[in-house]
């Protein structure tokens, strides 16, 4: 990770919350930006919110409230990107499309985060597809700015298709262990 920084880089994703915890300790005072894109689990949330700056997989209101609740009043709005099971895959994480309005006005009254954009992970059998289809949904929200979507394999399509961020920790640090 410190040669990515020496390199410039400045917004690291992380999947895991106890590894993650550790990484932001050691390079602490580098001016970095975390963000969490992992499954959130309730009890996980208090640690999150005070730690990240942006969390990629919020997929229920109930998490959203609770990272709400436990954002320190010193720190900045944390930026949330609502994760869409594009797919509707069963093995993975994510509001469906249907309930993506719903999720959407409920961040009206949340007074210390920020709703910004989307997250989804492709399918990788019709990502093009999948890429295109959360294109079209982001647009209906032009207020927001993030769309998060692509990874190593996948992200000249995903920048084709709009994404903001593409997550590409296999192509820098390599497949994890």
């Amino acid at each position: 990770m410190q040669s990515a920084i020496d390199a410039g880089q400045r917004h690291f994703g992380e999947n895991y919350l106890q590894e993650s915890l550790a990484k932001i300790a050691a390079l602490k005072g580098q001016d970095l930006t975390w963000h969490f894109i992992g499954p959130i689990q309730s009890n996980k949330t208090q640690k999150i919110a005070q730690n990240f700056a942006w969390v990629h997989s919020v997929d229920r209101l109930k998490i959203a409230r609770r990272l709400n609740e436990q954002r320190g009043q010193n720190l900045a709005k944390l930026n949330i990107l609502l994760q869409i099971n594009i797919d509707s895959e069963p093995t993975k994480s994510g509001a469906s499309i249907e309930e993506i309005a719903e999720l959407v006005a409920g961040f009206k009254d949340l007074e210390n985060v920020v709703l910004r954009g989307f997250m989804c992970i492709a399918n990788p059998l019709n990502s093009e597809q999948n890429f295109q289809q959360m294109e079209k949904i982001f647009k209906q929200y032009p207020y927001l700015d993030t769309l998060s979507m692509g990874m190593s394999f996948d992200m000249e399509s995903a920048l084709e298709n709009g994404a903001t961020f593409v997550r590409i920790g296999t192509d820098i640090f390599g497949k994890r262990v």
